[in-house]
């Protein structure tokens, strides 16, 4: 039984190598993650090549203190209804989620106003 231990300890690797891959590195470069991106993917890419680096707006906006229902806090949708959290005290932990649907205002429970604005989706 020793000597099937020592016969597997010391085999020799019989991994291939395949050289395919150092030739095309050598030929053509490495290609840029945007050639090999397809789909929705491809589409995030590009708008950060634009410069758009949040395309689905998802980054927390600054809510202006003095919003009315004809003057409220404008948030971007590419649908007809977004679910929203405000934050009403800075110094709070706790979130006030409303739903927020195409054309109607929202008021939230601290008195901030709300209205969706139509974007063009990704």
């Amino acid at each position: 039984m020793a000597w099937l231990c020592s016969r597997v300890a010391f085999r020799t690797c019989r991994r291939t190598f395949l050289s395919d891959a150092v030739k095309y590195k050598a030929k053509n470069g490495i290609p840029e993650p945007l050639d090999l991106a397809t789909g929705i993917e491809k589409r995030e890419l590009l708008a950060a090549a634009a410069g758009n680096f949040d395309p689905y707006h998802m980054k927390a906006l600054e809510i202006s203190r003095d919003s009315t229902r004809e003057s409220p806090n404008l948030v971007p949708s590419a649908f007809k209804s977004r679910i929203v959290g405000c934050i009403c005290e800075p110094d709070t932990s706790h979130v006030n989620w409303m739903w927020l649907h195409d054309g109607q205002p929202r008021r939230c429970e601290c008195g901030h106003w709300f209205k969706l604005t139509e974007v063009a989706p990704l």
